[in-house]
């Protein structure tokens, strides 16, 4: 029975070379037998990849089909696949399967060795609604490795001298036979005992008890920019965790923003309501209104409505942290209807009726 090859990868007949890598590589990561996948799913979507990889052959596949022109694109096993011919990574032709599965491993050959890097630290910041809109500095204390002080990160006792590692021949990295069902690949690694450098101290820090980093705890100063939200996220370059001979990793701190009692956020906008009597919304009046900036008047003009809106220009939230321009302030008016009357007031309203207000 013909095999759909396209269909196994899920990529479309005129799909790219750069697509069907990038499927195979999916489908691969998904069944590989050393990761607990399915053997038979991962062998027919090799088989797919060995013949769409190849110009020559993807192009006998779509004229003749899966059978090839009458002798098949293997040469063995189930449907004219092979899977002898993968040692040392190179069993399809020109593809280097080291490129393919080297991060099922920890690397491949030909690959650059990857600096190391400190891991990322996270922590929680509470802000009051005020100092989420304005901005400002806050101190963090946090306990962190950082690089040793006694050695400056070399791991060696200061004034010792560095010498050859001979785990790794002063190679820095070492490499390792890794069998698999595709046959035995070369793997590279970074000298564990030398951390990739390949010199280690003739004596060790007695610090950092030669690794190159200790704990320690730290104060920082986070800058809170104007106008940031509740569930951002602020980042530090390289205020995170030291490693040996390597880069340190990144602060994350995340923002939890209070709630207010009377104001509320929308985009650079601040919004609030204010409560004000009949009378007031018939004749107009003039209100003292709180903001963040502090105490202003709030004309009411007559004739008010309850629901409308009243627009204060730039007393909302500043559009950026270095201009001065900002949001608005905008102010719902709720008229607020009296429950009981005097009798006095029950007449001055029919009053009213009677003259069709």
């Amino acid at each position: 029975m013909a095999k759909d090859y396209y269909k196994t990868l899920g990529v479309e007949k005129g799909a790219s070379q750069d697509e069907i890598k990038k499927a195979f590589r999916k489908l691969a990561h998904q069944h590989h037998p050393d990761k607990g996948g399915d053997e038979v799913k991962f062998k027919e979507a090799s088989e797919a990849y060995q013949v769409l990889s190849d110009e020559k052959k993807r192009k006998e596949y779509d004229t003749y089909g899966s059978a090839g022109p009458g002798q098949g694109f293997g040469g063995g096993g189930q449907g004219g696949f092979d899977f002898s011919g993968f040692q040392g990574g190179q069993g399809f032709e020109g593809v280097d399967l080291n490129d393919i599965f080297g991060d099922f491993f920890g690397g491949g050959r030909g690959r650059g060795a990857q600096v190391r890097r400190g891991r990322d630290i996270s922590v929680d910041l509470e802000l009051s609604f005020s100092e989420a809109v304005f901005g400002v500095e806050r101190k963090v204390r946090i306990s962190k490795m950082a690089s040793c002080g006694t050695c400056k990160g070399s791991g060696g006792k200061p004034g010792t001298a560095m010498k050859t590692c001979t785990e790794c021949k002063g190679q820095g990295r070492i490499q390792e036979a890794v069998r698999s069902i595709l046959g035995t690949f070369m793997q590279e690694r970074e000298c564990g005992a030398c951390g990739g450098t390949g010199k280690i101290p003739e004596e060790k820090c007695t610090t950092c008890k030669g690794h190159g980093v200790a704990r320690k705890d730290e104060e920082l100063t986070l800058r809170v920019p104007a106008g940031i939200q509740h569930g951002e996220t602020l980042r530090m370059t390289g205020a995170g965790e030291a490693v040996q001979n390597g880069t340190t990793g990144d602060l994350y701190a995340r923002i939890h923003v209070a709630s207010h009692k009377v104001f509320k956020r929308e985009g650079h906008n601040l919004t609030m309501n204010l409560l004000v009597k009949l009378s007031d919304a018939l004749l107009g009046a003039e209100y003292p209104v709180q903001t963040l900036d502090g105490e202003i008047k709030v004309k009411i003009p007559k004739g008010i409505s309850s629901g409308e809106l009243l627009r204060i220009r730039d007393k909302g939230v500043p559009l950026d942290s270095t201009s001065k321009r900002r949001g608005d302030l905008i102010i719902k008016v709720e008229v607020k209807t009296p429950i009981k009357l005097s009798r006095k007031a029950e007449k001055l309203i029919e009053e009213l009726r009677e003259e069709g207000i």
